[in-house]
């Protein structure tokens, strides 16, 4: 697409995936990419989330070589209060 770039076709596996989420794209095994998911598409509408068992497409920031069979993993990082024992 001229305006995003590059779109991946992804079927959602395990979970969601949420737009401007930490994602990671792995490519036989090693992270080819760690970044941010720019834009996230169901048919043509932009869309917040896709939960677990649709189809989407993902534009990774920043990052334009998408390969078949590429993973990509969403994931959020959190901070956790350390609680005394």
């Amino acid at each position: 697409m001229p305006r995003i770039g590059v779109v991946a076709g992804c079927m959602v596996t395990q979970g969601t995936i949420t737009r401007g989420a930490l994602a990671r794209l792995v490519r036989d095994g090693a992270i080819v990419y760690t970044g941010r998911i720019g834009s996230l598409r169901r048919f043509k509408d932009d869309v917040r989330e896709v939960a677990e068992g649709f189809e989407c497409g993902i534009s990774l920031e920043n990052f334009q070589d998408v390969h078949e069979g590429d993973v990509i993993e969403a994931y959020e990082v959190r901070e956790v209060a350390r609680t005394l024992a």
